[in-house]
């Protein structure tokens, strides 16, 4: 076995997803990666792209080569991030959606976004557990904090996600477009061990005006016990009425619009 190939075997593994320009980086050049596909040792999955066979890739195999391999700047985030922390119980590990963040305008390559619908995919895994990115911002942040990201493992893979405390700010920020407002108040409702420093961290740092007041509406409706150490007067609240949900009541405390059935059992 050539050192190239036992390199390749050694720092890859089946499933795996791997891209030329990090091939060609370690001085495997297409040349070399097609007699590769033609030995057995890579299939191709589209032009530049390859797996290791022996394993079906999956989402996270992409994702890993997304960070890892182009260095791309994607994390886990939201309601996928809480999922694989243990902090939902509402969402199945076998959810379609895959909550994903990148800053925007972040240059994606084609493989990766059309990879639930790629021709190969379609030969090992059905549309119906084929996972759909769904792409969330936190770009209200007014700066980002290393500490905001932690590391997860999904299948022996380690890949960036976004700390418990952040995820469920991408959740609450993404009511009611990418995902209701009740579905966000369960998932929520479990979030009883969040640290109330990062949360502070987070609000502070934050613009997103109704998102701030809706963190701290839901707060104080499940009377989450790392509440009572938040410092309101430190978060950008804004003035003036919002609407979060369309039809809602409002909320007088924070000035938002929230289901009729979440009032009538909120104390102030």
């Amino acid at each position: 076995m050539s050192s190239k190939l036992n390199w390749l075997i050694q720092h890859t593994a089946p499933g795996n997803v791997i891209v030329q320009s990090w091939l060609t980086k370690h001085e495997v050049s297409p040349q070399l990666a097609q007699k590769y596909v033609k030995n057995g040792w890579l299939t191709k999955l589209s032009s530049g792209v390859y797996v290791r066979p022996g394993k079906s890739p999956s989402w996270h195999n992409a994702l890993d080569c997304l960070e890892k391999q182009l260095n791309v700047p994607v994390h886990i985030a939201g309601l996928t991030s809480l999922t694989y922390q243990g902090k939902s119980h509402y969402l199945q590990l076998h959810e379609k959606n895959i909550w994903l963040e990148a800053p925007p305008k972040t240059p994606l390559p084609r493989w990766f976004k059309a990879f639930p619908e790629n021709s190969f995919h379609k030969s090992i895994e059905s549309q119906e557990s084929a996972p759909n990115w769904l792409f969330v911002t936190s770009n209200k942040l007014l700066q980002d904090d290393p500490s905001d990201l932690i590391e997860i493992k999904i299948n022996d893979t380690l890949l960036k996600a976004s700390r418990a405390e952040l995820a469920a700010f991408e959740l609450l920020n993404s009511v009611p477009l990418k995902i209701s407002f009740e579905h966000a108040a369960e998932v929520f409702q479990g979030l009883t061990t969040l640290s109330p420093r990062k949360v502070q961290s987070i609000l502070n740092r934050s613009k997103a005006i109704k998102t701030n007041r809706l963190f701290l509406f839901l707060a104080n409706y499940y009377e989450h016990p790392w509440i009572s150490r938040i410092d309101e007067t430190q978060i950008k609240l804004g003035a003036g009425k919002r609407q979060v949900v369309a039809g809602g009541t409002l909320d007088h405390r924070y000035q938002i619009t929230v289901p009729d059935s979440f009032l009538t059992k909120l104390k102030h």
